[in-house]
Parts: C-alpha cells; structure tokens; sequence
C-alpha cells in the first residue's frame, strides 16, 4: 500500500538577471545552513503573505505571484530592479533537512540599479560570461541553467540537461 503524497514543498522563484550579455551570480553567506560560501542566483521563497493581503486579479485568483515574489527577492538581496522575466526550467530537491524543494529558474533582464547586496543573504557578487562562469564554484546544475539562458537570451529555446 502507498503512502499519501506530500503536497507541501517550499516553493523557491531564482532569477538569472542578465546585463550588457553578462550574468550575475552572487556568493550565498558562509553562514547559510545550505550551499554556505556557494555561487548561485538571486531569488528567494514564494511566501503567503506575498499574495493573501493583496487583492487577487480575478474572483478565485491572483496573477504573477511567481515575477512579483522574484522582483522583490532580487531587490532585497542585490538592490537591482529587473524586467522581461522569462520561465527557464524547474527542479526539485529534498534537502538534508528533509524538507521538500520546488525551484523555478528563470531569466530577467536587468532594468536598473547597482548592486548592493544583502550581507545577511549574500557576500560577494560578479557579472560573468559563460565561460568565466566556469571559474566559480557554483551549486551543481546552475552552469547548465547559465547556458540554456545564454541559448534563450540568443533567441534559441532548450530544456535542461547536463553540459559536458
């Protein structure tokens, strides 16, 4: 007999913000309990107070809660405001602590702002192409999503898998 389905995953909007063809990644802070001192992108998790105190669009619903939760995310943590936010791929997790992971990677060009990063969250920040990408040490999966945004920023379309 199987188990009833989990139906609650935290739920986590990341950005690959993009500016002049260069990509942003930031540092996560040594002190977070996961992927500490790693290389990543900005984002964040989907909150309820992040939607439930807002008017919802139509009767039943409220629209674009996934750009909205990514605009503020990429505002708090690197102080840049960002446009043209375009779905990449998704991925799940169960991290260590057994807590269920939804992730939606997606790619936003750059609006405005200068990078001011929230200390708390990240600590070092670089604009890099693909190739000086390769050169940090970046959570696993999250070069491939470079590429595939490089590949759709070029106009072409792809779905994840593994480079190289």
């Amino acid at each position: 007999m199987e188990s009833a389905p989990q139906l609650l995953h935290e739920v986590v909007v990341t950005a690959i913000v993009v500016k002049d063809g260069k990509f942003l990644i930031t540092r996560r802070s040594p002190l977070k309990k996961r992927f500490g001192g790693m290389w990543t992108v900005p984002g964040g998790r989907l909150e309820t107070r992040d939607y439930m105190n807002l008017p919802k669009d139509t009767k039943d619903y409220w629209y674009n809660v996934l750009e909205q939760v990514l605009r503020r995310e990429v505002k708090e943590e690197t102080g840049l405001a960002i446009q043209n936010i375009e779905y990449v791929t998704s991925l799940a997790t169960i991290h260590a602590d057994g807590a269920p992971s939804l992730v939606i990677s997606c790619m936003a060009d750059w609006e405005s702002g200068e990078v001011v990063l929230q200390e708390s969250e990240t600590d070092q920040y670089a604009w890099v192409s693909l190739e000086e990408a390769k050169t940090y040490d970046l959570i696993d999966g999250i070069y491939d999503e470079l590429e595939m945004a490089d590949t759709r920023h070029g106009g072409g379309r792809s779905e994840w898998h593994r480079v190289g």
